[in-house]
């Protein structure tokens, strides 16, 4: 009668437990990345849909760090298309919010630099590259948008947005 050594089952096991959470991790990491948005109601409004677009608006970024334009109009209702091209050399980032949230992410960015995220409501966009984010306000009020990145909110890379109700 042939002998099982333990040894070899018992690695091969930990290696197939282990597989598990790296392929889930994997397929997650692919859903993040797929066309599917996950759609959260914020403060500011909805992820929009591309059918669903009223206007574009462009933002520029630059090393100056600052956007333009950095004071936009919108009507309650609208679905915006931002395309965002960063002129500079540096990394920048669009991201919408309140004041509050934004303050709080922007403290959170100085403390981990390299985090990373990735919201429908952000754009993330290399040095001579282009973003896009497509969003609805359907909420009215004053809102931010800002980059987070560290050291550029700081230095006044902000602009402000009032939604008019409808």
């Amino acid at each position: 009668m042939k002998q099982i050594h333990a040894l070899p089952i018992a690695l091969l096991w930990v290696g197939l437990m282990l597989s598990g959470p790296a392929l889930a991790h994997s397929e997650q990491h692919a859903a993040l990345h797929s066309v599917v948005v996950i759609k959260e109601q914020k403060p500011w409004g909805i992820a929009g849909d591309r059918e669903q677009i009223s206007r574009t608006i462009e933002i520029g970024m630059s090393d100056q760090m600052r956007f333009s334009p950095d004071q936009l109009e919108i009507k309650q209702g609208e679905t915006i298309r931002f395309v965002h091209r960063n002129q500079g050399k540096m990394m920048h980032e669009f991201v919408l919010g309140t004041r509050k949230e934004l303050d709080a992410h922007a403290a959170m960015m100085a403390k981990f630099p390299g985090m990373q995220h990735d919201e429908p409501y952000m754009a993330h966009v290399g040095p001579g590259q282009g973003g896009e984010i497509i969003w609805t306000f359907n909420q009215a009020g004053e809102f931010d948008f800002a980059c987070l990145i560290a050291g550029h909110y700081q230095a006044g890379m902000v602009g402000k947005i009032r939604v008019q109700a409808e």
